[in-house]
């Protein structure tokens, strides 16, 4: 009875989540959770569009979807320039539908107001928040013309929460989140859904290139107690960030738009 009801399951399992005959474009897609995200997005049947500043990167993760029997291509795209960014969705668009845009490429900062330069602070404008603007706007009449589609932004628990020595970054992510509840109120009727992640510390190439950095010859330290910053007790993995943008950018999430999604090990409501 048991083995019946699990056959049931599955059973009824089978198709969730699928993006058969979907096209998805994942900027930074070259490597942590866009790396992740390219990945599980072709194993479900996505066809991904891998964007990168490092076109080397990108045509890695390329690769490996190809070698494990998924499809997709790799492009380099700096999405800081609207030029280059109009010109590469531009070729996709006459390529395919797109019914998907995960906006992931940016960068990081650790600094006060008083420490964060005027370079610093244009960098993160310029990547976090002009990078993903460019994105949206270059998509949105495509998806308006061809019947609707999904976006997804990456923001950062940084954006809503007070976190020390992140500044700039955290006012990028404030920024996106924003964007993310203006997009989706303006596209309601045009049948484009906008939501965001915001995850809490997550362990990509990111977080070994800081430590070895900063604290060289105490990694292991600093990573354990970066890793119980989170109440969980330690950080996300890529993989982890990917699948709940798989639900996100699927059909069973249908009914969800505007909406802020935090994944983050309990750090917003199970601090201290």
């Amino acid at each position: 009875m048991v083995a019946r009801r699990s056959s049931l399951t599955d059973a009824a399992n089978a198709g969730k989540f699928r993006l058969d005959d979907k096209t998805a474009i994942v900027t930074g897609g070259g490597s942590g959770i866009g790396r992740a995200i390219a990945l599980l997005f072709a194993a479900q049947g996505a066809k991904v569009r891998i964007l990168d500043v490092n076109e080397a990167a990108a045509g890695a993760t390329r690769d490996d979807i190809a070698g494990a029997g998924g499809s997709a291509s790799a492009h380099k795209c700096d999405v800081t320039e609207q030029a280059e960014v109009k010109t590469v969705f531009a070729e996709l668009f006459r390529r395919d539908r797109v019914h998907l845009l995960i906006n992931n490429a940016g960068v990081s900062h650790i600094g006060t107001v008083e420490t964060t330069t005027e370079q610093d602070f244009d960098r993160l404008m310029r990547v976090n928040v002009k990078g993903f603007y460019n994105c949206m706007q270059a998509v949105v009449a495509h998806m308006k013309e061809q019947g609707g589609g999904v976006i997804l932004n990456l923001a950062s628990i940084a954006g809503s929460q007070g976190l020390a020595d992140r500044f700039a970054y955290s006012m990028s992510k404030g920024a996106i989140i924003a964007m993310t509840y203006s997009v989706a109120r303006d596209y309601l009727s045009s049948g484009i859904r906008c939501n965001c992640i915001s995850p809490a510390r997550v362990h990509t190439p990111f977080v070994d290139d800081y430590l070895r950095k900063n604290y060289p010859g105490r990694e292991q330290e600093m990573f354990a107690k970066l890793a119980t910053a989170q109440p969980i007790g330690r950080m996300g993995e890529p993989e982890e960030i990917a699948a709940l943008a798989l639900f996100l950018c699927s059909d069973e999430a249908g009914f969800i738009t505007g909406v802020d999604y935090p994944i983050d090990g309990g750090f917003i409501n199970l601090r201290g």
